[in-house]
């Protein structure tokens, strides 16, 4: 490993380190992660993965602590190992070439919906219409075997978020920030829809008419990311907005 013969680190991978090891500070800090929960991962130009390392609390790694592998998660130079969920990233990457970053972590509200079976596909936010569309639900799948990547495998082809039932989201960004800017949107969309059927007990969504004009915005815009209301994604995806008034 780089650090063991103190041979300098490329400046990528140095910079990436760095980053994966930020981003899991703030993922500690807002309550996304406890312990030694979720795993982030960042590509290289290279197609190699830096990914956080396995038991570890993700709030206090330092750059050294950040596992290498290759794109079938085996470590290619010595160092740490590897998250057990690393098939999540691995399926990631290997769906969406286009993606470089993945953060998986246990937002509890969004967590908390999959397991009431709320649905946060549901177009209700503005902001969120025009961003992700929404967020799917995958089915549950057992962590550690390698049920979880291949539940989450068709979904990931299409959308940058998702929520693995009874278990955490999955976010997938251009960068790090990027993928952990969906993540925060996710968490704060599902505070919503808890403070909202708290108060209603239910949640309707905007007219599908509304919607349509939301994702107009798109193209004013020049927003071309992936969107699930533009392109349905994820078990019971009908389309942008279930009420047609």
């Amino acid at each position: 490993m780089n650090q063991g013969t103190r041979e300098p680190l490329p400046a990528e991978e140095l910079r990436l380190r760095q980053a994966l090891c930020r981003i899991g500070a703030l993922c500690y800090d807002k309550g996304y992660i406890v312990g030694a929960d979720g795993n982030l991962s960042a590509k290289l130009s290279d197609g190699t993965i830096l990914i956080t390392p396995a038991g570890a609390m993700k709030g206090f790694l330092e750059p050294h602590h950040i596992a290498h592998v290759d794109e079938r998660g085996s470590v290619v130079d010595g160092g740490p190992r590897c998250s057990s969920e690393v098939g999540i990233h691995l399926v990631s990457y290997s769906e969406r070439p286009d993606v470089r970053a993945v953060v998986h972590t246990h937002p509890p509200h969004a967590v908390a919906l999959s397991i009431a079976e709320i649905d946060m596909q549901l177009p209700v936010i503005p902001e969120v219409i025009v961003t992700i569309g929404g967020t799917p639900t995958t089915p549950y799948a057992t962590p550690g075997t390698d049920e979880l990547p291949e539940s989450i495998r068709e979904t990931v082809a299409c959308s940058d978020t998702l929520i693995m039932k009874n278990h955490g989201a999955v976010t997938l960004g251009s960068n790090l920030m990027d993928a952990f800017k969906k993540l925060d949107m996710i968490e704060h969309t599902a505070r919503i829809l808890w403070l909202a059927h708290a108060v209603r007990g239910g949640v309707k969504p905007l007219p599908a008419r509304a919607v349509e004009k939301l994702l107009a915005t798109r193209r004013l815009l020049g927003i071309e990311t992936t969107n699930t209301l533009e392109r349905p994604c994820g078990p019971g995806m009908q389309g942008p907005g279930a009420d047609p008034q």
